[in-house]
This record gives C-alpha cells, sequence and structure tokens, in this order.
C-alpha cells in the first residue's frame, strides 16, 4: 500500500502592519551595517569623507579664499560619484545574496512577505544618502564662513550629490529584482554611461539631452551673479527625486512572490470560507500609486529642465554685459568709486587696497586721479564657454571681474597700471615701448613677492624672453628686453626705484619712450634692441 501524501502550505496569517513595518525597519538597519561592512562601499565613502576633509583643512591660498558661493555647491556634486557606484553593486549582491546562498525557500515561510524585504533594502541605503548630504553641508557651510566669501547657493543644487547616491543605491536593487544575476550590475554600469554618452553625442549637446544625467557639469570657468545663472536646479532636483522613487518603487512592485502565492497561482486553489486568511503577499495598492506619483514627478521635472534660457534671463544677461551700470551699486573709497553688483559690494574695500598700493607707486597727477572701478561681465552666453571682456574706452574706468584672489590680483593691479599710463584700458592695452616698464613696476612694486607676481601674472609663468602680462581686458606685451628691465627693477631697493620714477614720471609716461630710455632713467642695465611697437 503506498500513501500519497500531498504537500501542504502552511498559511501565513497576517500579523499587525505595525509590528511587520518595524521588521522592515530592522531589516534596513541590518541591510546598512552588512553595506557598510562591503569593501566598495567602505573604501569609496572613506576616500570620500577624507578627501573632503582634506580640501575643507588644508591650508588655502589664491582663489580658494574668496569664494563664489553659486559656483561652491556645484562643486559638491562630483565626488560621491564613486560612492554611488560602489552603492549600486554592493546593493545589487545584497539583493541577490538569498539566491546566491540557495536561502531562497527559507525565507518563503518568513511571515515577511518578498515585497517588504525589497522595501528593507531599498531604505537601508537611506543612511548613505543622509551622510552624503552632511558631508555636502560641512563642504558648503565651510566656504560660507570664510571672509572672502560672496554670491548665495542654492539648495536644489547641494542636493543633487544626496539625491543621484540614493538613485544608485535603488536601481542596483531594480536591476537585482528585474535581472537576478551577479552579472547584471557591472554591465548595467557600462550600459547607463554609454547610453547617456551616445544620447548626449547623438543630439549635438542639446539642453535637454544634457540634463538627463545626474550631474551637469558646465564648460565655464567664469562666475556670475546668482540670478543670471540660469540652471535649472529645482526642476532637475525634482527630477532625481523622482527617478529615486520610481525605481525603489519598481522594485518593490516586481519583487517575487512567496511560496504561497505561487503554489496557489500553480494549482489554482482558492480559499476555503472557514480556512484562516491567507496571504498570497499580494502588490501593494499603496507602492503602484506611490509608482505612478513618483513618475508624474519625474517627467515633470525632465521637461521643466529641458525648457532652456527663458526671454527674461536672457534679456537680463544683456544688460548685465552691455550696460552693467543699470544693474550695480556704486561706493567710494578714498578719490576713487568703485561700482559692482550687489552680491560683490563688500569687496570694494579689497580692490582699493590694490588701486592705493599702485597709486602710491606713481607720480605727478596720476598719484591722485580719481578712477572709475566697475565690475564687468560677459553673461550673454550664460555659463556654456568662457568669453573675452572688451577693453573699456572710458578714461580712468578700471575693469575689476568677478574672481579674486590668486593671480587676479596682480593682473588687477595691471589693469589699473596700464589706466594710469595710457589713459583708458584700450590704450593701455596698446602699450609697447618704455611705458610698458613702468606699468609693471606700478602694477608689481609694492607686492609682498613682486617676483613671483611677475611669473603669476604672464601667461608662460617665465622670468625671462617675450610673454603676455594678462589683464582684465586686453593683455599687455612685453618683451625681452623689457621683461630684464622689470626683473632688475624688482629686485632693487623699492625706495630708490619709487623715488626715480616719482621724479622722471612724465619722461617714464610719454609716448614713444623706448625702453633704454626708462633703463638708464631708473638705473639699470640698458637692454639690447629696440621695441618692437609698429612691426
Amino acid at each position: 500500500m503506498s500513501t500519497v501524501m500531498e504537500a501542504t502550505v502552511p498559511p501565513v496569517v497576517r500579523g499587525e502592519p505595525r509590528r511587520t513595518w518595524a521588521a522592515v525597519f530592522a531589516l534596513a538597519r541590518f541591510e546598512a551595517r552588512e553595506l557598510l561592512l562591503q569593501i566598495p562601499v567602505a573604501a569609496t565613502l572613506l576616500f570620500y569623507v577624507a578627501y573632503t576633509g582634506w580640501r575643507l583643512l588644508s591650508p588655502r591660498d589664491g582663489m580658494d579664499v574668496y569664494p563664489a558661493l553659486q559656483d561652491t555647491d556645484r562643486a559638491t556634486q562630483t565626488a560621491p560619484l564613486l560612492l554611488g557606484i560602489a552603492l549600486f553593486v554592493c546593493v545589487n549582491r545584497a539583493a541577490l545574496r538569498s539566491r546566491r546562498r540557495g536561502t531562497d525557500r527559507q525565507f518563503d515561510v518568513l511571515v515577511m512577505e518578498p515585497w517588504r524585504r525589497t522595501a528593507g533594502h531599498a531604505l537601508s541605503v537611506v543612511p548613505f544618502g543622509v551622510l552624503t548630504a552632511l558631508v555636502v553641508l560641512a563642504q558648503f557651510t565651510w566656504q560660507a564662513l570664510r571672509p572672502g566669501a560672496v554670491g548665495h547657493g542654492s539648495v536644489s543644487e547641494l542636493a543633487v550629490a544626496p539625491l543621484y547616491v540614493l538613485l544608485f543605491g535603488a536601481l542596483g536593487l531594480l536591476i537585482a529584482r528585474l535581472i537576478p544575476s551577479a552579472f547584471a550590475a557591472p554591465l548595467a554600469v557600462i550600459g547607463l554611461f554609454t547610453s547617456l554618452l551616445f544620447v548626449s553625442t547623438g543630439t549635438g549637446g542639446a539642453e535637454w539631452s544634457r540634463w538627463l544625467s545626474p550631474v551637469v557639469s558646465e564648460n565655464s570657468t567664469s562666475t556670475l551673479p546668482s540670478d543670471l545663472i540660469g540652471r535649472p536646479a529645482g526642476w532637475h532636483a525634482l527630477y532625481l527625486g523622482g527617478l529615486v522613487l520610481v525605481a525603489a518603487l519598481a522594485a518593490v512592485l516586481v519583487a517575487p512572490r512567496d511560496a504561497v502565492g505561487r503554489l496557489q497561482e500553480h494549482r489554482g486553489w482558492s480559499r476555503p470560507a472557514a480556512e484562516p486568511h491567507i496571504d498570497r503577499a499580494p502588490r501593494p495598492f499603496g507602492a503602484l500609486v506611490g509608482l505612478g506619483g513618483a513618475l508624474v514627478l519625474a517627467v515633470t521635472g525632465a521637461v521643466g529642465q529641458s525648457g532652456g534660457v527663458s526671454p527674461e534671463l536672457a534679456a537680463a544677461r544683456e544688460r548685465a554685459s552691455v550696460s552693467p551700470e543699470k544693474e550695480q551699486s556704486c561706493v567710494r573709497h578714498g578719490a576713487s568709486q568703485y561700482c559692482a553688483f550687489d552680491e560683490w559690494t563688500g569687496r570694494a574695500g579689497t580692490w582699493a587696497g590694490v588701486v592705493d598700493r599702485v597709486q602710491a607707486l606713481a607720480g605727478g597727477t596720476a598719484a591722485g586721479r580719481p578712477l572709475l572701478v566697475r565690475q564687468r561681465i560677459e553673461a550673454r552666453y550664460g555659463l556654456d564657454g568662457d568669453a573675452a571682456i572688451e577693453p573699456s574706452t572710458t578714461a580712468g574706468q578700471v575693469t575689476v571681474g568677478t574672481r579674486w584672489g590668486g593671480n587676479r590680483v596682480p593682473e588687477f593691479a595691471v589693469g589699473v597700471a596700464s589706466v594710469l599710463v595710457g589713459g583708458d584700458e584700450k590704450k593701455g592695452g596698446e602699450l609697447c615701448d618704455g611705458r610698458v616698464v613702468t606699468v609693471m613696476w606700478l602694477a608689481l612694486g609694492r607686492d609682498p613677492d613682486p617676483v613671483a607676481d611677475l611669473r603669476n601674472v604672464r601667461l608662460d609663468d617665465s622670468l625671462s624672453g617675450p610673454a603676455i602680462a594678462l589683464a582684465p581686458t586686453n593683455p599687455l606685451s612685453m618683451s625681452a628686453g623689457q621683461t630684464d628691465v622689470v626683473r632688475e627693477l624688482l629686485s632693487k631697493p623699492r625706495a630708490e626705484v619709487t623715488s626715480a620714477v616719482k621724479s622722471h614720471w612724465a619722461q617714464l609716461t610719454a609716448p614713444g619712450v623706448t625702453t633704454a630710455e626708462v633703463a638708464r632713467v631708473l638705473g639699470t642695465e640698458v637692454p639690447k634692441g629696440a621695441d618692437e611697437c609698429g612691426k
């Protein structure tokens, strides 16, 4: 006699929702700790925190001391990229752990449904998003507290890094549910970046395709006023947030059915009236509704960020570029006036210090000549590229840019000196005779390290031979002989050279004066060869 034993599936009785969600959160905490113990996640997280800390705490000079916060917020976005990729791979592996170890059947008899286990995996990424947000906040706050900081940051720009860290983790989970294979995650990473590259290239770098990427960088190194930047940061944050929810909720909805649901579907069972309520692991209706809402958010953000430059923004950029005096406030320091966009008015005192330093070395009426220092930008192209600023033909007007510190300081000093000697920026940029020596002495003579600044202000960082000396507008051309004379002047006692310059000011600034004549007047070795004016 043989006995046929039917496999019976123990009923799964619904527990209290509150206790079930407590189990989900407990699972999320456990999986978060497991992720932290994974070498890729631990290494990239340690590198991200250490690199950010090093950049904040290491001694800084140059333009880093004078940050513009509308640039600082974007600078926080690229550093956690490796952490995001590590989470993509490790969350994927964590979701496939039971499959690799053959424990799926044990999970099938648990009270927690598969979709809740998937929700636990999705929530395990949240601590890493929070940690990224804290690092980003610390980085931005540190820069904002610098005495030379100007401008305003964007909360939406600061939200990009935490959001795409969450997005990478959610995508890793979704791939695990759709393609339960360990090889899918690395291939998906390569495929994702390749797809974004092909879309951007195939559309010719169109605005809408650029903003499909989690991080959108700019080609320009210029700094614009906050209200002229025109990046759709709010729409982009909405787009990324929608994608995070879409990936997480889709992973929950495609989670595999448990043993009860699969066996009942296979045999076509129906629950008898007297049988306890059996959970057939239905797809949560709330997740389905949430997925629809998340799709709406993502699509709305994608459409909003594809709008391009509005006519109002284009008009504002035009005004700021062509007639900045209509948008600026002016303050007076000494005899000179300083006009700047609102975010930079507090820097007028710093500019005045450079002007006073240059005029202190000048002679004649130039020592007390009133100057108009005006901040000028080229904003018509936005952040798509850098454009040169045309020199002004207004007598006594000096251009100053939006970036400061480092090489920008001696470059501004060259601009001030060329106006004092040439009369205006256009004429000052055309100097090629011995007056170039006078300009460079005025610009660098009172610097703490004038020889180093001479090297920094020259385009090729040299101290000999011909070169271009940079200025806020048109650069100044220096011959080899002029370079030798200036270098020798900077090595002589300052008081001696200053006295000679003031005594012979009219001769040193006369049109057509040769470099050899300037060298004889100032007591340096006379260079060989004639000036290159007219050649």
